[in-house]
């Protein structure tokens, strides 16, 4: 029914009129306020035309979500990622993941975008940074790590209507090349476990990463507390991890007050290749020094609920610990009073467990003792992965053998090697060029 010249508009109704200022004026509900009232916003213009025109817009934004409500708090960039990185992601993540958003943060994202209110921001303001850091030859890895940081805090912004849209549903990531992993060849294989035998103490952790493709935080923390011998199944559980060290004291800018740089090096400076730049005021830096410090080398959890897996040993494996464990054994009574308890499977000679560096360097000197190509530690996990794709294991298996969340990471870890190129060669030959 038409409403009459008597009858009240709807509640919430838009209206628009002529004031006696001479400007026309358009009122529109878009929400409700926190103490209950009408969320009307005004519009003022000097022409009919285009006061209807911004009702409309803003009628469009509401009944499209878009309308920020009243008395929420109006963002910087700077301001809102460290409140997220601090609050929001900080207590759900892990240490690695957090260090990484703070590094893309507070050296890339906020020295380019920091002062830009977060609504402001345009899908164009990151396809400059993305080519800015390209042109100062950093790894595209690094723009990567930006663009997954940022666009996880602009999902949680919009999540919360910081922002009313988000921008990274256009913008795209940085081209990202991966680096093709070649697997040890069976032949490599083989003279990095005899070369890893050779040595008087353990070489046996570097057969466990050729064979069972176990991480290296894994493995050097493994303890013998959980092998079960009688299974001859090896839990993993835990890793050993290394973070930055952080104060543990109550006044970070105090603690270590000789450590702190108050002038720039005189030129020319022998004492540094690159200078650092003086302390600024407050400085809470130099953590390592810092006598109640945390962090360093610790024990933390495995990556994933699913990193948490029984690993059953083959026999030959099973006796080579054994052997091993008994020679660890000869050392602990050697030390004497100087060894270090903590069940450690892998140890220093002195019983203390191995530090992730020394590891780095023991592996690269294998590699040299069996005169095998250079190739990351990480390498021989995905070694491990390809051999059970060769021995047709099901990926079910593999999956929950290598500890992967995703099963879509074996397309990742489990490669076509050369020799089984030159097998399909072959069968082919066999096939096709065959006698008649």
């Amino acid at each position: 029914m038409p409403r009459t010249k008597k009858t009240r508009q709807a509640n919430n109704t838009s209206s628009v009129y002529f004031g006696a200022d001479e400007y026309w004026h358009g009122r529109v509900t878009v929400g409700t306020k926190d103490n209950g009232k009408p969320d009307r916003r005004h519009i003022m213009r000097r022409d009919e035309t285009e006061c209807r025109e911004a009702v409309r817009e803003l009628e469009n934004q509401r009944d499209g979500g878009q309308i920020q409500k009243a008395g929420v708090r109006r963002w910087r960039v700077r301001e809102w990622l460290i409140h997220w990185v601090d609050n929001i992601a900080g207590p759900s993540v892990r240490f690695k993941t957090l260090e990484g958003y703070q590094t893309a943060i507070y050296n890339h994202i906020i020295p380019a975008l920091g002062d830009n209110w977060m609504r402001k921001v345009e899908p164009e303001h990151f396809e400059r940074l993305y080519a800015n850091m390209r042109a100062k030859g950093l790894k595209p890895g690094t723009a990567h790590q930006v663009h997954r940081t940022a666009r996880t805090a602009w999902r949680e912004a919009r999540r919360r209507k910081v922002v009313m849209e988000n921008i990274f549903e256009v913008v795209k990531a940085p081209r990202l090349d991966e680096e093709e992993i070649e697997p040890f060849e069976p032949e490599e294989i083989q003279a990095l476990m005899a070369a890893a035998l050779a040595r008087p103490r353990n070489g046996v952790r570097f057969i466990l990463a050729l064979a069972l493709g176990t991480r290296k935080g894994e493995t050097i923390g493994f303890r013998w507390s959980r092998l079960n011998k009688r299974t001859k199944v090896l839990s993993v559980k835990k890793q050993r991890q290394r973070q930055t060290y952080r104060h543990g004291c109550a006044d970070p800018a105090a603690c270590i007050a000789t450590r702190h740089k108050t002038k720039p090096c005189t030129a020319p400076c022998k004492k540094h290749k690159r200078c650092p730049a003086p302390c600024p005021p407050g400085c809470t830096g130099h953590a390592r020094y810092c006598l109640s410090r945390v962090g360093g080398v610790v024990e933390v959890d495995v990556k994933s609920k699913k990193g948490r897996r029984p690993l059953p040993l083959p026999d030959q494996l099973f006796d080579l610990l054994i052997a091993h464990e008994e020679v660890q054994a000869k050392e602990r009574e050697a030390a004497g009073s100087e060894w270090h308890g903590g069940d450690w499977m892998f140890t220093q000679p002195n019983g203390k467990p191995i530090d992730p560096r020394a590891d780095h360097d023991d592996w690269k000197a294998l590699l040299a003792e069996a005169d095998v190509r250079d190739a990351r530690l990480h390498d021989a996990r995905h070694t491990a992965a390809t051999v059970l794709l060769l021995l047709n294991v099901p990926q079910r298996v593999v999956q929950e053998f290598m500890g992967w969340t995703n099963a879509k990471v074996a397309e990742r870890y489990m490669h076509v090697t050369e020799s089984m190129r030159q097998d399909v060669a072959g069968r082919l030959n066999g096939f096709l060029w065959a006698p008649e």
